[in-house]
This record gives structure tokens, sequence and C-alpha cells, in this order.
């Protein structure tokens, strides 16, 4: 049987709460606020929760002292309290006439606010069950000294549990910010995944759908009144309005905000969808809400490097029926476009281009870098000038849009078309861009192959402009794409390659490297190349949660990776310089001594081990 402690430790977990200090405010357990006197004394005059006592009766309760879940205190309004009430089942939620507050989560929610506003403005939060899946959440919100409570101003939050202070935002309708959570994406993306399933959208317009909720909710008066809107047609209309103004604003061309608004019009004429009532989770208003309070704040940190977005596309495909790898897109790691952004070299007067962009990965984190060390003044010319994408994929090129809008960057730099188009070639080559980052398409049957993009990328830049690329191993061996690589030497210099740990991109099984070119300038073959052997990251496997940096030490790795590019040390097992020729192979492998002090004997043993099931398993060697 579920204990009412579960839903208590879900809703600090979801909160990011600890009891006691969390350097914003304090979180009180059991109405234990023995330090907070004006608090303790309402309590006090509250009482235990009745059995019954109807919501309009204001006279005190049980004996004794009122104890809900948690109060929460801010340092910066003292005014505002937040009061937690929890159940352990979703049918101990809520009575039928908010009379029982001994027995359901917002009639005693209710009751303890309705004493508690006779001095303080009360956010007052009903949780119940034990799962995130299936809980069930209420928020109201008590003026001090009002006779009664407001039940719409934080309805967007219903069944959501919120960080306390975006309770404070979303009250003084401020934009809610939240960290990154890659758990919070994975399950939101999945639940959405399967429930537009249910309804039949098609693969390829889900994407499409996601972005262009999130670009409506950049509206202030679509974020403002969708809630209230009374019917399935007003909101999907609303939104539809919402993109189109967004996308005007942002220079978009009309035939590209013509095909989101066509999405959008087969979605609005899906009779499965329509026949979902707004109140009801699935309905179209539930899925505005749900990007609303849980996605899009992970994005409007405009100094934030986090793909909150490509990750959520990319968690979103992932249960599609394979349509990403399909197409030969794999998402960048988000520590890996920040090593790659840190060898570019990338600072706020540079012009950077992602030619094959997604959905803005390289874009967002090279802003992050850029905003650094600029002043207001530069912020403005960053965004109007200096970041430019190329997106081929529909559903990427919205999801690139939607990334630049809700940061308030380049949208209108995001180029809808094939990177190898002359037309977009020219627009490029002109605009005297110095970095490059791109994670070319997979190479597929009959398509460009990584390196083909790699020169394009090269060809686009201004002399002496650097290109950091991520391509598999397979481009730096010396016996395939020879004639690519012939050209490239012939125009570029290789100045240094990465050999990038082997399950970088889990799941996908790609052992990949990492160069560093500089355009314009012929591979000299008698200066040596930088060559790196990063196999270790830091990052680990832990079930559910994919590859992390679960102990933290990504920074300090990040820091010595770029400590030996930099100063091109050479260091046994570790990194090699030497001169190459088009011909020869790209990677440390090729050119590191063996750093013999890290060896045992179990690393013998094992070498030994694997070569002799290797032998068994080939049928070389006879088992007994």
């Amino acid at each position: 049987m579920a204990i009412e402690q579960y839903t208590e430790s879900l809703t600090l977990r979801e909160m990011k709460c600890v009891l006691g200090d969390n350097g914003w405010g304090y979180v009180f357990p059991q109405g234990d606020v023995a330090d907070a006197d004006k608090i303790s004394t309402l309590l006090k005059r509250a009482g235990g929760k009745p059995v019954q006592r109807a919501l309009e009766d204001f006279s005190s309760g049980g004996s004794g002292k009122a104890k809900p879940e948690f109060i929460i205190t801010f340092n910066d309004d003292v005014h505002t309290l937040i009061v937690v009430e929890c159940k352990n089942s979703v049918k101990k939620h809520r009575s039928a006439n908010l009379d029982c507050p001994n027995g359901y989560a917002v009639d005693g929610v209710l009751y303890y606010a309705k004493h508690l506003k006779e001095s303080f403005n009360i956010v007052a939060v009903a949780v119940s069950g034990t799962k995130t899946t299936d809980i069930k959440v209420d928020a109201y919100f008590w003026g001090q000294g009002l006779t009664t409570y407001d039940a719409q101003l934080l309805k967007k939050s219903k069944n959501i549990i919120l960080e306390p202070k975006n309770y404070i935002k979303l009250i003084k309708g401020e934009k809610l910010q939240k960290d990154y959570s890659l758990d919070e994406i994975r399950e939101t993306a999945i639940n959405m995944h399967d429930y537009l399933r249910e309804i039949a959208v098609r693969e390829e317009h889900k994407p499409i759908f996601i972005a262009g909720v999130l670009i409506a909710l950049n509206n202030d008066d679509f974020s403002k009144s969708y809630a209230h809107l009374p019917s399935y047609n007003a909101v999907m209309s609303a939104i539809q309005t919402a993109i189109e103004n967004e996308l005007k604003k942002g220079g978009i061309r009309n035939d590209r905000t013509a095909y989101i608004k066509q999405i959008f019009k087969m979605l609005q004429d899906n009779s499965k969808f329509s026949a979902i009532p707004l109140i009801q989770k699935k309905s179209i208003t539930w899925y505005v809400e749900q990007l609303e309070m849980k996605i899009k704040p992970m994005m409007d940190y405009a100094d934030s490097t986090l793909d909150a977005l490509g990750v959520f596309y990319h968690e979103f495909i992932k249960y599609s029926g394979g349509d990403g790898s399909g197409l030969g897109i794999v998402l960048t790691p988000q520590h890996l476009t920040e090593f790659m952004v840190e060898l570019a070299g990338v600072n706020k007067n540079s012009k950077v281009v992602d030619i094959c962009c997604g959905s803005g990965g390289f874009l967002v984190t090279a802003m992050s870098r850029m905003f650094r060390y600029a002043n207001p003044v530069e912020v403005e010319t960053i965004r109007k000038e200096r970041l430019y994408g190329v997106e081929q994929d529909e559903g990427l090129y919205t999801l690139a849009i939607a990334n630049m809008i809700i940061r308030q960057d380049g949208k209108s730099n995001i180029i809808k078309g094939d990177c190898f188009n002359p037309q977009i070639f020219e627009e490029l080559k002109n605009l005297n861009i110095n970095i490059g980052l791109i994670n070319p398409p997979y190479s597929l049957k009959g398509g460009k192959a990584e390196l083909e993009f790699v020169e394009q990328l090269l060809d686009v830049l201004t002399v002496g402009g650097t290109g950091v690329v991520v391509v598999p191993m397979s481009c730096a061996i010396g016996t395939k794409f020879k004639d690519i690589r012939e050209r490239l030497f012939s125009k570029h210099t290789l100045k240094a390659v990465f050999s990038m740990p082997d399950d970088i991109f889990y799941p996908t099984g790609t052992n990949s490297c990492v160069m560093v070119w500089i355009a314009h300038a012929p591979h000299d073959t008698k200066k040596e190349t930088f060559f790196g052997y990063c196999k270790n990251d830091g990052y680990v496997k832990r079930k559910k949660l994919g590859r992390i940096d679960y102990y933290g030490r990504w920074t300090d790795v990040l820091t010595k990776w770029l400590k030996l590019y930099h100063n091109r040390d050479v260091i046994d097992g570790i990194s090699a310089r030497s001169c190459v020729k088009h011909s020869d192979e790209w990677l440390c492998e090729a050119y590191m001594k063996t750093d013999y002090s890290t060896l045992t004997q179990d690393n013998f043993q094992k070498t030994v081990n694997d070569y002799l099931a290797y032998l068994v398993k080939a049928g070389e060697v006879n088992e007994s």
C-alpha cells in the first residue's frame, strides 16, 4: 500500500527542495515553524484539520496546531508562503464540496490557506498520488486578507509540481525558469509521443506540432489567454495566429509559415483530438500546459548552453519507429558541443555557421559562449548578425526556428534548404563567416559522404577560418574517401584530430573523432598535426538515464583536453604530433606511444582471454 511519505518525497524532489534552508528560502515540515512566530500563531489558531468544515466557515478546527506537510518561505518575499498538503491516493484529492479538510488534499490545503491568509499571500498546493505519471496536483492563490481564493491564476500548473520560485513567477506573469532535467525531458517526450500516436498523428507531424506550440508560447497574448479559451477550435486557431505573428516578427518566409500552419490545420481536423475535453489530460490545452510548465522553462535561460529542445526531439523520435536514425540524424551530446565550441575559439566577435544544424544545438552552445563576454549592445549584434544555420529536414528546421525564437536569437538566419545548393552556398560565402561547427548526417546510400559536408563547410568559411567537425572514425582512415581527402588537403589544413570515447553517441554505436581544420590554407605535409586520444570523458552509463556525468568529472576533463591541445603537449598514451599526408591515417592511435606504466597483469590477461575467445568463435581453436 502506498504511504503518504512517498507523496511527500516526490513533492520535494519535483520542487527540487530539501527540508530546511534552500538558499532562496526555507522548507518547514509538518507545521514545525518554531522560529516563525507569526506563522506558528496562525497554525495554532487554525487547529487540527476537522473531519468536516465548510470552506466558508473560518472558525478554528480541532485541538492542537495545524500541521501541513510543508510550509515554504522566501527570503526575498516575506509576505508570501507556499503551503503544501499531500495524500497518498488520487482518490483523496478533492471532495465534491471542498468541506472535508481531514480527508482530502485540496480541502486540507485550502483549510490551511484560509487561516494563513490573514497575514500572508498564500500559494496553496495539493498533491495526491505517489507516481509522477498519475499524480493529481492543483494550486490556488489566496491573497492576503481576501475572502476567497483565485482558482484561475495557477490553473496552468494543474497536475504539474513546479519549483517554488516558479509559482511566484506564474502569478506575476513572468517567464518560468528551471534547471535542465533529462529525466523530465524523457518522461514528457515519451508520454507525448504515445498520446499523439493514440490519436493517429503522423510521425513527421509530431515534432512540428511540438515546435509550433513552443513558438506560439513565445507570443505574450497567446500565453496569457490560451487557458481561458472555450473550445478546441479556438485554441487551435489561437496557436496558428500566434505562430504566424511570431514567425513574421522573426522574418521567416511566408512559405515556411504556411507549411507549419498547414500541419496545424490538419491537426485541427483530427476528430479524435478534438473530442478530448479541454479540461482533461491529453487535450490540446494539456499539451500546451505541459510544454509551457516543463520544457520551455529549461529553454528560457539565454545563457544556457543546453539544447533542451534538441534532447526532447531526439527522445521523441527514439520511440517513433526509427525515423531519426533512418535519416542519419543523431543528436550531438551536449558536452561534445561544448568541447567543439571551445576548440573553435568562439568569442563575441565570431560569425558562426552550422550547415546541417538540426535543432540548433551547436548554435545554442556557441551563442551562450558569445553572450558570456558581450555587453547588451553586442548581444543584440550577436543575435542578429553572428549565428547562421542551414537545415533541410522540415521537422528539424522548425525545431531550430523554435529554439532561436524562444531564445530571442537569430531566427531569421536559419535557412531551410540543402547546404549544397549553390545559391545558399553563395549567400553564406558572402557573410565572411569565420567559424564552422557540424555533425554531418551519416552517409546514406546514394547520398553525400560526411567529408563532403566538411569540404562544403570549409569552402564557405573566410580565409583562415576554423572548422570543427565530428565525423565517424572511418573518415580518418587513409583507405576510404581518397578523392575527397586529397581535395581537402589541397585547400585546407588539418590542424588537429581527437579520438573520442567509443560510446559518446550512446545508444547509437558510432566510433567518432573530432577534426579541427583551418580553411583556405593548403595542408603543409612538413608541419605536424596534433592528435589527441580522448577516450575517457568521465561519463558513465546508468540505467534509464543513458550516458551521464554521474561523478561530475567533465569540467576537469575538458580543461585537461583543451590544455593538451593549446600547448600541443605530447604525452605517452594520450597525445602525439605527426606530419601526415592525405593518404595517411588521421588518428592518434597510429602515432602515440604506449604508456606502459599503466599496464597491469590484469590488462595482459584480459587481452589474452579476448584473443582466445575470438579464435574459438572463429573456429580456429577447439575448446577441448
